[in-house]
């Protein structure tokens, strides 16, 4: 269990380190302290795996409009400003956010900024080509971009390729292939006819250009547990995204199932959409999908009340639970707009009562042997 005392101490010990000399020490190497608000005391996992190592970071989703919501150019790179000068270093985005616009996006901060001072992950798995229209998707004004879906060696290598053009860098650190999973509506049961694809090609080919030095790790970036338990199976990642399955509402399956399969492995979890998509900091909208489960307004509700009375809000809670985990990374909660980088970050040095957890838990709001922040 990682105590919030630790992520305190790491973010003044960060603050310190800035005042004196913003980011290179003695030696000349960089100061992972000092470049992000919560650094992990290694970029390897006790098993020798590739993680990230910052704590906390941005997930690049609503940069690209997801659900439909628009983001304009000026919100977006007053967001990502916002995220940079709270001392945000690891970003995850996606050529599929937007088609290629969260990436393009990302790219106007950081193509200036010094490479090894930050963390970037992107993905594999759709090809974009140019069209006359963007396809249609459930990105708001995306890029106009078609796509296909392409998990062999030589679109892994091409999609990386790209990637790195639409950021305007050298180099990306962490690869997830993306959206290989049951609940993909272009996939559905088929979905293990493209794993298969993917084993025979993106997997080896992943594992070949870390060799190569060209990236640094890989996993799967899904919002399902089969495609990570298979990926660990056949092959030899690192780290995974997982996004929507370790959350306040929903985290008894990766209790069970996928945290001691990551632990087992040596592998660790980057925690995506730790809101559910904004529904537990109160959005009408659960996951990505068009409904919000029955049962689960009244949950929040229940969470909500707890937590007002407890002088805390929700989102808060929210972010710190998904960080509590020894087999998480890191937690990537995205952002629409400028102020909430730093409301996140915020976030994270509150110190929540142990009774708000004892009541939630006395509640059956979440499980008991859940891990948390002390």
């Amino acid at each position: 269990m990682i105590t919030r005392r630790k992520f305190v101490n790491r973010a003044t010990a960060g603050a310190a380190a800035m005042a004196v000399s913003p980011y290179i020490m003695a030696n000349g190497k960089v100061n992972l302290e000092s470049l992000g608000f919560m650094s992990n005391p290694s970029d390897r996992t006790a098993g020798g795996k590739y993680r990230p190592p910052f704590s906390f970071g941005l997930g690049g989703a609503p940069l690209g409009g997801t659900s439909g919501l628009l983001v304009t150019d000026e919100e977006a790179r007053l967001t990502l400003e916002n995220a940079w000068e709270s001392g945000l270093r690891y970003y995850d985005t996606s050529p599929w956010y937007g088609l290629g616009l969260s990436e393009r996006r990302f790219g106007h901060l950081l193509h200036r900024k010094p490479r090894e001072e930050y963390v970037i992950s992107t993905k594999i798995g759709r090809i974009l080509t140019a069209a006359p229209k963007p396809a249609k998707t459930q990105w708001a004004q995306p890029d106009s971009f078609d796509y296909k879906y392409d998990y062999s060696a030589s679109a892994t290598r091409r999609s990386v390729e790209d990637s790195l053009q639409r950021l305007g860098i050298s180099s990306i650190d962490i690869v997830f292939i993306h959206d290989l999973s049951p609940d993909n509506g272009d996939m559905k049961d088929n979905w293990t006819q493209y794993f298969d694809q993917a084993a025979k090609g993106a997997m080896p080919e992943l594992v070949k250009m870390r060799e190569e030095g060209i990236i640094k790790g890989w996993g799967m970036g899904v919002n399902t547990l089969p495609p990570i338990l298979k990926a660990l199976e056949v092959s030899d990642p690192d780290v995974h995204l997982a996004a929507c399955q370790y959350t306040l509402m929903d985290h008894e399956e990766s209790l069970e199932k996928l945290f001691p399969a990551i632990e087992k492995s040596g592998n660790s979890i980057v925690v995506g959409s730790p809101l559910n998509n904004g529904f537990l900091a109160g959005a009408d909208r659960y996951n990505y999908g068009p409904k919000i489960p029955e049962g689960f307004k009244e949950k929040r509700a229940k969470m909500e009340k707890i937590a007002k009375a407890h002088g805390i809000d929700l989102r808060t809670a929210a972010l710190q639970f998904c960080a509590a985990p020894k087999q998480v990374s890191s937690v990537i909660p995205g952002a629409r707009k400028a102020n909430q980088p730093k409301e996140n970050v915020e976030s994270m040095k509150v110190k929540i009562p142990l009774d708000f957890w004892a009541e939630m838990k006395k509640e059956g709001l979440i499980a008991e042997k859940a891990p948390l922040l002390s």
